[in-house]
């Protein structure tokens, strides 16, 4: 499949392919000519790797991950494992944002003073 074809069966663009590619996300064998030619599997492999990314992963996090999907034994736990871990961290985050939020709020309850000017 070439690079066009895999833009338009997943919607991304051949930059972001290319950038996938460079990262070591996304595999191409070179044909004779030059051209990348991507195996049909790439589409499900972007699908995947988009839904994680939506689910708050970085790339990063995914690469780490990419040799857990080869074992078919494991990956689905491992996985698992993952999201969890990925759920902790965004409850951490949302709990670190509600201190955040209260500190705010009770600044903005202060007296007329600008809390940040008489801090200084």
């Amino acid at each position: 499949m070439h690079i066009g074809e895999l833009s338009l069966a997943t919607g991304l663009s051949r930059d972001t392919l290319r950038f996938y590619e460079k990262r070591g996300l996304l595999a191409a064998r070179r044909l004779a000519n030059g051209y990348r030619d991507y195996p049909h599997e790439a589409v499900q492999w972007l699908c995947y790797l988009r839904s994680a990314q939506a689910l708050g992963f970085t790339l990063a996090e995914i690469e780490a991950g990419m040799p857990l999907l080869q074992d078919a034994d494991t990956s689905a736990a491992s996985l698992r494992a993952a999201l969890a871990r990925k759920l902790a961290d965004i409850d951490a985050r949302i709990a670190g944002l509600a201190v955040l939020r209260e500190r705010l709020a009770r600044e903005l309850a202060a007296p007329a003073d600008c809390p940040v000017l008489a801090a200084r």
